[in-house]
């Protein structure tokens, strides 16, 4: 009869030391499970007479009933304390500064298309795009390229059929501005150019260019000189000085090259300059009267001047780029370097 307090005893100190709910459930097999000491006591009640199998049995169910309900406010206790330890554990100060994360920036190239439209923006161009995908027309006839021009060749340019290419240069949206829109016209023209080039350290199948046209009453070479002078000192340096050399463009007539000083060596002959002192870096001239004419535009009211520049070839001499491959094989460890 003394037992099951004995068993109540022992399991209020087993449970008094649980501190975790396998230690709780030890107890209550030890004690309330199908082989436990309180089910044993249970089960040998048979061999008792009527009155002392009553006494036990509401002895034991009451020990039984106890030993349940101290398992219950156990686990009800460890699970509140578990949980509190885990919100510690979890708590967060909502006043300290979050985590910063790294953002990207833009593409070198599109640096140095920023860098170079800002410039002509500030002297008063707009910015016009034009397709990727072009007619021979607009590539070609109407800047004057004869149909035996060089850029013609299957093995120079990119044809999808026999009347439409990946343009060759952005010149066709010249084209497309002066059928367009009427003068005056003073518009630049960035975007990507295609050219069956074999990749090496300076030429690339697809590249970038920005193109300027400009048309009015009374434009002259002199002012062409004057714009692009403005431009390499913004670009490279107030020291920088330029020079143009005679050339040959269908679409322009009288046509240059423009070469600047060199901003490494200033002028005195280095590596980068070839000893020269000189860096080409942009091809213009006056605006043939036959792509004016494309366009309706009265020649002998209006002329007008256009240049074109490649934009790697600008962000290789500014950033001292030995390789164009770079620009393109994403490089996170060379492209980092352009913040």
């Amino acid at each position: 009869m003394e037992r099951p307090e004995t068993l109540l005893t022992e399991a209020e100190r087993l449970l008094a030391g649980a501190s975790s709910e396998t230690d709780i459930e030890a107890v209550r097999i030890r004690f309330l499970g199908k082989k436990g000491e309180l089910t044993a006591i249970l089960r040998s009640m048979g061999s008792l007479d009527p009155e002392e199998r009553k006494q036990l049995g509401a002895a034991a169910n009451s020990v039984r009933d106890a030993i349940g309900a101290l398992i219950d406010e156990k686990k009800a206790a460890l699970s509140g304390a578990l949980r509190n330890e885990r919100f510690e554990a979890e708590r967060i100060d909502v006043t300290e500064p979050g985590r910063a994360y790294r953002l990207g920036q833009n593409h070198p190239i599109t640096q140095t298309i920023d860098e170079i439209s800002e410039i002509f923006l500030s002297m008063g161009y707009s910015i016009t795009e034009g397709p990727e995908v072009e007619t021979v027309f607009h590539n070609f006839d109407a800047l004057n390229a004869a149909p035996n021009h060089p850029s013609r060749d299957l093995t120079d340019t990119f044809y999808i059929t026999e009347n439409t290419l990946l343009r060759t240069q952005t010149s066709p949206v010249q084209v497309r501005t002066i059928l367009s829109k009427k003068p005056p016209l003073k518009v630049i023209s960035p975007g990507r150019c295609f050219r069956t080039d074999t990749p090496d350290a300076t030429h690339s199948p697809m590249f970038h260019q920005v193109e300027g046209l400009l048309v009015d009453e009374g434009v002259t070479m002199a002012d062409l000189k004057g714009t692009l002078d403005f431009f390499a000192k913004r670009m490279f340096g107030a020291e920088v000085k330029t020079k143009f050399r005679p050339h040959f463009f269908p679409f322009t007539e009288p046509s240059a090259e423009m070469d600047m000083s060199c901003f490494a060596c200033g002028g005195t002959g280095c590596r980068v300059c070839k000893g020269s002192g000189w860096i080409e870096i942009l091809g213009c001239g006056m605006v043939h009267p036959n792509v004016l004419k494309v366009g309706g535009i009265d020649t002998e009211d209006y002329t007008g001047f256009a240049f074109g520049m490649g934009v790697e070839r600008i962000a290789m001499l500014k950033h001292g780029i030995q390789d164009i491959r770079l620009f393109y094989e994403n490089d996170v460890r060379f492209l980092g370097q352009f913040v």
